[in-house]
């Protein structure tokens, strides 16, 4: 029995047409459903992280201030120096009520001349009672013990508000807790309206002497202030001859001023007798809306 010998570099030729690799037609779908899985993935996981970055709200964090206290004239009479307030006549009583009976009935010749005298000094005591003429030294404001050369936010703030139509400005205004408040005209209330982005907003009389809350106007007029006018109508308020305010919750005053000191900071300013002006937008933030600082202008700070 012999056994044929070959060549090792040599292959048969039916071994060498069988070890040839070939793409099946399954093989080309398979592929093809696997890329556009992983297209399709991709593309998801795309659109969760945009749906989530719409969703979260990040917000920095607010620097802690406190508000200071301004100095204020309230409804006194302006003038260089305070008024003294010498004890009217109500505070005397030894004056109030003069024991002269005796004299009266032992001198009756001199009635009319003690009646006199004693007018005299009661209308000489009333007006001192109500000062002396100086006036109050203290700047325009509420009425107030506080920092005198420091700038109060209500005479270096400006407020820019966009919107686009009467209800989203509305709702900035809700959603910051302002209200509108309508006075003079011969009221002696103060006639609020809130909840301003309902169909009729809600309104409430208040006294003027128990407010003491920030307050804002419109320089002139122009579509916001309209909108303002607007809102009162529709809350039912008259507002005929009569001046409209917007009144600012301390939270929303406290936000403004962290606000303020942080982006003063930035600029290198850090006492708040530098503070000119300070121009604040809104716009839209996450579901609400959010208050930014425009622009600032500072002084140079008075010599401590």
């Amino acid at each position: 029995m012999s056994a044929e010998a070959r060549s090792p570099g040599k292959v048969a030729p039916s071994l060498a047409t069988t070890a040839q690799l070939k793409v099946s037609a399954y093989d080309k779908v398979a592929s093809m459903l696997i890329a556009l899985l992983i297209m399709v993935g991709l593309a998801a996981l795309l659109l969760f992280i945009i749906w989530l970055t719409g969703r979260l709200i990040f917000t920095q964090q607010p620097v802690a201030v406190e508000l200071l206290e301004y100095a204020g004239r309230g409804d006194h009479a302006a003038g260089f120096e305070r008024d003294l307030e010498e004890p009217g006549m109500e505070e005397m009583e030894e004056l109030n009520e003069p024991q002269i009976e005796a004299t009266l009935e032992a001198v009756t010749d001199l009635v009319t001349s003690q009646a006199a005298a004693f007018d005299a000094v009661e209308i000489a005591a009333a007006a001192s009672s109500k000062g002396s003429g100086m006036g109050d030294s203290r700047p325009p404001g509420p009425l107030g013990e506080g920092v005198t050369d420091v700038i109060p936010p209500w005479e270096r703030w400006e407020i820019r508000f966009t919107t686009t139509g009467l209800q989203a400005y509305a709702r900035q205004l809700d959603f910051f807790g302002i209200e509108l408040g309508v006075v003079g005209g011969g009221s002696p209330k103060v006639d609020y309206a809130y909840n301003l982005a309902s169909p009729k907003p809600s309104r409430r009389p208040g006294d003027p002497e128990q407010e003491k809350r920030m307050y804002m106007t419109w320089k002139g007029g122009g579509t916001l202030a309209a909108f303002d006018r607007q809102l009162v109508a529709r809350a039912g308020i008259n507002t005929q001859r009569r001046v409209i305010l917007q009144f600012y919750p301390e939270k929303t005053e406290k936000l403004l001023y962290s606000l303020e000191v942080q982006a003063a900071r930035k600029a290198g300013h850090t006492d708040p007798r530098e503070f000119l002006k300070t121009i604040f937008g809104v716009r839209p933030a996450g579901r609400g809306y959010e208050f930014y600082v425009i622009d600032q202008y500072f002084r140079p700070a008075p010599n401590s």
